[in-house]
């Protein structure tokens, strides 16, 4: 049977209420980890990505013993430890150099993971880039190019798009004003050659917007590199399980009361209902017999034409009275 953690006091049944499962689940948190054997140049990467993240993130400096493909027990401990839905974990060795790997979390257990490696020549940090930065815990605008992003079947590219959309779009929010979008994240990767040895790189650049008079009622929007400048090669990927997945797309049924279609509410607050009919056949629609309704004057009606008969018998009759007489 499973473990079920009784509150002891007011802070730790506070603390299980914020974990425990909700209709609409709180922002992930992003948890930063460096294995036993981590470069300069990773460990630059992740804090990079962490301030991008920021206020949304945690970083763990300590070393740890983690192989997340052979073993995702320990990456499975901290998510539950520290309530975080995604990890990145950064490692180097000398067959995988400067890798960060990307890892989801549903009910704490691994969903899906996917490994990118860092290109060490093209990369420059955020720092190397003395400009103006963006405040921190804005939204950015993300953008994505290059036909890997858009394949029907499932594969490591759009594995990576949906990591980078669960990283970036940081809390949900119905209105964003345009003060806010401040930064741009462009993510692109060349076409698919096919019979090519190698498979393109991912490209990561982020853009500051800055706005400039024109003279008109629209400024000018220009785009200044702001920096982390990342290249990734695509490596081992591990995909989630199709009822796990399942599972963890479902939404939970809401108390709110499902809109009612074609009826409306005006400014006034009359209820106002729309009723649809089927077509009406207006062929046998009974009506008065008069000549003028004939279907057409060349057509005469089977009515009228009896009619006619009953009058030519009555007058022939008439006749044939008056003559005996």
């Amino acid at each position: 049977m499973l473990r079920q953690i009784k509150p002891r006091n007011a802070r730790s049944k506070r603390a299980l209420d914020k974990k425990a499962p909700k209709a609409i689940e709180n922002p992930k948190t992003a948890l930063f980890l460096r294995g036993t054997s981590c470069s300069q140049i990773t460990q630059n990467a992740l804090t990079d990505l962490y301030q991008l993240r920021i206020p949304l993130a945690k970083k763990f400096t300590k070393k740890n013993e983690i192989h997340p493909f052979e073993d995702p027990s320990s990456l499975e401990f901290f998510s539950e430890k520290n309530d975080a839905g995604l990890l990145v974990f950064g490692s180097s060795n000398k067959k995988r150099p400067h890798a960060i790997t990307l890892a989801r979390c549903f009910g704490h257990k691994i969903l899906d993971m996917l490994e990118l490696n860092l290109d060490a020549d093209t990369f420059r940090t955020l720092a190397q880039f003395k400009n103006k930065k963006c405040a921190v815990g804005l939204k950015p605008m993300l953008v994505f190019s290059g036909t890997p992003f858009e394949s029907p079947v499932s594969d490591e590219y759009t594995l990576a798009k949906s990591f980078f959309i669960d990283f970036f779009k940081g809390e949900p929010a119905d209105k964003v004003d345009v003060e806010g979008l401040q930064y741009i994240v462009s993510i692109s990767a060349q076409d698919i050659v096919d019979g090519a040895e190698s498979k393109p790189q991912i490209h990561l650049r982020v853009y500051l917007i800055k706005t400039k008079k024109s003279g008109q009622k629209l400024p000018r929007v220009e785009v200044e590199e702001m920096g982390p400048r990342m290249d990734f090669r695509v490596g081992r990927v591990r995909e989630a399980d199709e009822s796990v997945l399942k599972e963890a797309m479902r939404r939970a049924r809401t108390s709110a009361e499902r809109p009612k279609k074609n009826i409306s509410t005006d400014i006034v607050g009359d209820k106002i209902g729309r009723i649809h009919l089927g077509k009406q056949d207006l062929s046998e629609l009974q009506t008065r017999k008069m000549k003028g309704l004939k279907r057409s004057r060349d057509v005469v009606d089977d009515d009228f034409d009896d009619e006619m008969e009953d009058e030519v018998v009555s007058e022939e009759e008439g006749k044939k009275k008056s003559r005996r007489n």
